[in-house]
């Protein structure tokens, strides 16, 4: 006898839910196509078009080469930097009660609405020639603005957030239950952490260091306004792909972001394994529901 169950799975597959089904379906392929696929075959296709000898030798000019040396040591200094912040702002606000918890989560927050430009100009008007500390700068031959240290802090500002937006939900989730149980039983801190903490955050955390990492790289906006665009030094890759862009290099330009579309997909790839792992763990950690 068929149940109450057959009655929805009949009404769930009915004519007019398949059709809205494959309506749905084709407006997200049609618009996923329109905005990325064909831009993305644009880029591969300007950047092929005089052949594989002229893509690799473009990548190769020393500017562009410089420019992807400071990408990625950009990228290197950041991510690092901002995933020990990040845990350690996540784990204080999930794990104590202060004074100024919900001022330090919308501080966290503010990148996100700020503009990366406005993110520029902070430390152009703090450090800049005629900014704040600017004359003591140049009396001690400190130079940040238009050199690897301002582009280091612009980076840092508008990537931040995202390791710690990525653990605090985590961990408000997790509870302080594991960690006072083991405090009781004569842990300490730093024991605490990474035999209790760390292991039950390891997947959000790879998680926030991939999206930290790909927003580095593909900074614009900050970079642009305290780097100067001096070319073979302070232009990183999309810098470099608008410098090339301006000048009509077209092969050299759609090389410069075909690179960076690369550095995207392994991003997006290592996202998708980092998620599935992070599924099946706790697929297996959480307890089975009785029937």
């Amino acid at each position: 006898m068929a149940g109450p169950g057959h009655s929805v799975v009949r009404e769930r597959t009915d004519p007019v839910s398949r059709v809205l089904r494959a309506a749905l379906i084709a407006i997200s392929l049609l618009f996923l196509t329109v905005i990325l696929l064909v831009p993305v075959a644009s880029v591969l296709g300007y950047a092929f078009s005089k052949g594989v000898d002229v893509y690799l030798r473009a990548l190769s000019q020393h500017d562009t080469f410089a420019a992807i040396r400071l990408t990625l040591l950009t990228a290197a200094i950041v991510v690092p930097v901002n995933t020990v912040f990040g845990v350690a702002a996540a784990w204080a606000i999930a794990k104590f009660d202060f004074r100024g918890k919900q001022i330090l989560i919308t501080l966290i927050d503010l990148p996100f609405s700020v503009s990366p430009v406005i993110a520029g100009l902070v430390f152009v008007l703090l450090f800049g020639a005629q900014g704040w500390f600017g004359p003591w700068l140049r009396d001690n031959d400190i130079q940040i603005v238009f050199a690897l240290p301002g582009i280091v802090l612009a980076t840092l500002l508008v990537t931040f957030p995202y390791v710690a937006r990525e653990l605090i939900p985590i961990m408000q989730l997790q509870g302080r239950e594991a960690e006072e149980a083991a405090v009781s039983l004569g842990a300490g801190g730093w024991t605490t952490f990474f035999r209790v903490t760390l292991p039950s955050i390891r997947w959000g955390l790879l998680y926030g260091v991939i999206l930290c990492n790909a927003r580095a790289m593909g900074e614009f906006g900050a970079v642009a306004v305290v780097s100067g665009h001096i070319r073979g030094l302070t232009n990183t890759m999309p810098l470099q792909a608008q410098v090339l862009y301006d000048e009509y290099d077209l092969v050299g330009a759609f090389a410069v972001a075909s690179l960076l579309m690369l550095l995207a997909l392994f991003t997006l790839i290592a996202k998708t394994i980092v998620e599935a792992f992070g599924a099946r763990r706790r697929r297996v950690v959480l307890p089975r529901q009785p029937a």
